[in-house]
């Protein structure tokens, strides 16, 4: 009979292990990508107005800071009467 040094052997057994998974990892990873590009082509997205948007942030932000203003303005003038 052959004598087999158990580490070596539990060593060959990971690697052969990872090895496997790593492999599949690579090939499920290729799989997605083109599957998200077959996706893109015939389902693309519809891209939003990003200057209605802009312009809706810049309205809602301009009140924002007049309520800012208004909240420190009164405030100091708390702070000040004591």
């Amino acid at each position: 009979m052959m004598e087999m040094n158990p580490v070596l052997e539990s060593i060959k057994f990971m690697l052969l292990g990872m090895g496997t998974v790593f492999l599949f990892l690579v090939v499920m990873i290729f799989c997605m990508n083109i599957m998200s590009a077959i996706l893109s082509k015939y389902f693309p997205e519809a891209r939003p107005d990003v200057n209605a948007k802009l312009n809706a942030a810049m309205n809602n932000s301009q009140k924002d800071d007049k309520k800012v203003v208004a909240a420190i303005t009164a405030a100091i003038k708390y702070h000040r009467e004591g």
